[in-house]
């Protein structure tokens, strides 16, 4: 006679990992006026970056109109679905939102001869568990630093970056390139934009960056990752970031959004590597 026995399971559920949020936007050492502008909701784990185009002001009513329209329509979005959306949905409420956004900035430009021509760059990221969804339009970025490394994870819409992908230049000639700024796809210039979505996990540790032109044309990527790597706060990232920015020549707005991973049941790996 064979003897079942049985026994209970104890099975701890994953804790979910939360983000921290931050975001500053500085006006440079070379122009009076701010065309970027930056959106978070923390509490849904949203954040949006947009660097606007089309001359004195026209630049910064675009880039308000999409970080201001997003954070709030997708923002109300997220809030109702309560969690319970898939990946999928939430992609196509982000397609939506942005087109929304881009509709709306590109009938603005129409309707006002002083607005004529503007749009903006656009970068957003939903955190959702153990992942992000992110998208973009144009050539500001997010970068992400884990294990002391830091990574492109978007892929600029840019002339510049056409050119390298054809073999045209390197990236080291591009770095001194006269095509820097020439985007080749935007939010509000025409009357639909294709918002390219990615997905990436998510650890405990991983930092995030957003940021404009601003930021990325003064610094190369070692140098923002070694700065990174320096501050441990959030706040005095941001603040070493653009305070190098500036003395780098602060040719543009300089816009920044730092985003950190913590929590969840994996050890969390610090993205200070020599930390002892």
């Amino acid at each position: 006679m064979v003897r079942r026995t049985s026994s209970a399971t104890t099975v701890t559920a994953p804790a979910p990992i939360t983000i921290e949020m931050l975001a500053a936007v500085d006006p440079g050492r070379a122009r009076s006026n701010n065309e970027d502008s930056v959106a978070t909701d923390e509490s849904m784990a949203l954040a949006v970056l947009a660097d606007g185009m089309g001359g004195y002001n026209a630049g910064e009513v675009a880039s308000n109109m999409a970080t201001s329209f997003i954070r709030t329509e997708l923002g109300r979005w997220l809030r109702e679905a309560s969690g319970q959306a898939s990946d999928a949905e939430v992609r196509r409420a982000m397609d939506i939102c942005v087109d929304n956004a881009n509709r709306a900035i590109f009938n603005s430009a129409n309707a006002n001869p002083q607005y004529a021509g503007m749009g903006t760059t656009l970068v957003v990221a939903v955190f959702r568990e153990d992942r992000v969804l992110l998208g973009h339009v144009g050539d500001s970025r997010c970068y992400r630093l884990r294990a002391g490394r830091l990574q492109q994870i978007t892929r600029d819409h840019s002339l510049l970056q056409e050119q390298i992908d054809a073999g045209l230049i390197t990236q080291e000639q591009a770095a001194f390139s006269a095509n820097k700024n020439l985007v080749t796809r935007a939010v509000g210039v025409e009357d639909s934009v294709q918002l390219e979505t990615h997905q990436h996990d998510v650890l405990p540790g991983d930092l995030y960056l957003m940021c404009s032109d601003g930021l990325s044309d003064m610094l190369d990527d070692p140098a923002i990752a070694q700065l990174l790597i320096a501050n441990e706060s959030l706040e005095s990232g941001i603040h070493a970031l653009i305070d190098a920015a500036n003395d780098a020549g602060g040719k543009d707005n300089i816009s920044v959004i730092l985003m950190r991973a913590s929590g969840g049941s994996a050890p969390a790996r610090t993205w200070w590597p020599f930390r002892r």
